[in-house]
């Protein structure tokens, strides 16, 4: 498997005319290596280039495991922290030819750090931004992928079901995120969650990004849970709103339809061929033509596998065609300042036919507490 993924990555080089590829601690260099390294003050990174072995700068300590966990051939040179790591940069180099290189770089993760010592290692280097790359090689998801994200949302659909019954009114929206977080390790989650839990109960609904407050939850009101999980390094994002008590008034019934209307209309978009730009759009419609429109504040979703938020982005101007076994989720929502907002959101494959969902727990408004 990862030597299919090298021999893509090399041919993708080619097209993109750069000559090696650098990626640091990461989800890109575990997705090509199978290797999980911690992103610290002693820099990793592993240059790919277009012909030749690949070539690994680690930590002492990382030496092992690297050697002997590589699934191919590569040439690795260490450093210790006494001596730190820009004689083992300057071996890289040599290693990979004193040419000038024009080399990728992971413009969205790696640090000034490891910038810094590959411009004072290689010999003026030409550096690019190799994000459509990483994008290209990872958008779309092989069957043991979907394997394994399958996993991660079972076990977040798991620590949900088991948190539901310990709601009640009065309880604090940090006390339900708490919960959630304990029944999510204890379903069988990675340690390393895809993020903390978004509890956003009655106003603070209104807010998509709100954190977990000492606000405790009233009868009558929405509370939003946005919350995830994580299996062999894939994870799941997942949103629920449920009413606390007892149904809330009929505004925010209207709402919480038009968004459960519109999560499926964006889920049904979601074909191979079909744009990101249109999935935004189906789901768009539905809560524009009910009057909310101005509500829906952001992009219907975003890409998922290895990182909470991936390629594709799911938004109104992006033109990228929907291919078989691309992940991404569906999460439209209405944002109403001083009463509330409602989120559903799924993850989702797209099929010859529309959008899988790979998420199963109801999407009707359900009391809880």
């Amino acid at each position: 498997m990862h030597l299919q993924r090298l021999q893509r990555l090399r041919s993708a080089l080619a097209a993109q005319k750069l000559d090696c590829v650098a990626a640091i601690a990461g989800p890109n260099l575990y997705y090509l290596t199978g290797l999980s390294y911690h992103l610290s003050e002693r820099p990793t990174v592993g240059f790919f280039p277009a012909e030749g072995e690949p070539v690994f700068v680690v930590g002492k300590l990382e030496e092992s495991k690297t050697r002997e966990g590589l699934p191919f051939a590569a040439t690795v040179f260490t450093y210790t922290d006494a001596d730190g790591p820009a004689a083992a940069f300057h071996q890289a180099a040599s290693a990979l030819g004193s040419r000038k290189l024009q080399l990728g770089v992971e413009a969205r993760r790696m640090r000034v750090m490891e910038l810094n010592l590959i411009e004072e290692a290689f010999p003026q280097p030409g550096v690019d931004e190799a994000e459509a790359i990483f994008a290209y090689l990872r958008m779309t998801k092989d069957e043991d992928e979907l394997k394994k994200m399958r996993a991660a949302v079972a076990i977040a659909e798991r620590a949900l079901l088991h948190t539901l019954p310990l709601i009640k009114v009065g309880m604090t929206e940090h006390e339900l995120g708490t919960e959630l977080v304990l029944q999510t390790l204890r379903a069988g989650s990675d340690s390393e969650m895809p993020f903390a839990p978004i509890i956003a109960s009655g106003p603070n609904g209104a807010l998509p990004h709100a954190g977990m407050t000492d606000r405790k939850l009233q009868a009558g009101e929405l509370v939003t849970i946005d919350w995830g999980a994580a299996y062999a390094g894939y994870v799941a994002d997942l949103t629920r709103t449920f009413a606390v008590g007892e149904l809330p008034n009929m505004e925010l019934q209207t709402i919480y339809n038009l968004v459960k209307e519109a999560n499926a209309a964006g889920i049904a978009a979601g074909r191979a061929g079909a744009t990101c730009a249109s999935v935004d759009a189906a789901a768009r419609k539905v809560i524009s033509e009910g009057g909310y429109g101005e509500y829906f504040l952001h992009r219907v979703g975003h890409g998922l596998g290895l990182e909470g938020h991936e390629d594709p982005s799911m938004h109104g101007n992006n033109q990228t065609r929907l291919e078989v076994g691309m992940t991404f989720t569906v999460e439209p929502g209405i944002y109403v300042a001083g009463k509330g907002g409602v989120r559903i959101e799924d993850d989702v494959v797209a099929r010859e036919t529309g959008g899988e969902s790979l998420s199963t727990l109801p999407r009707e408004l359900q009391v809880v507490g």
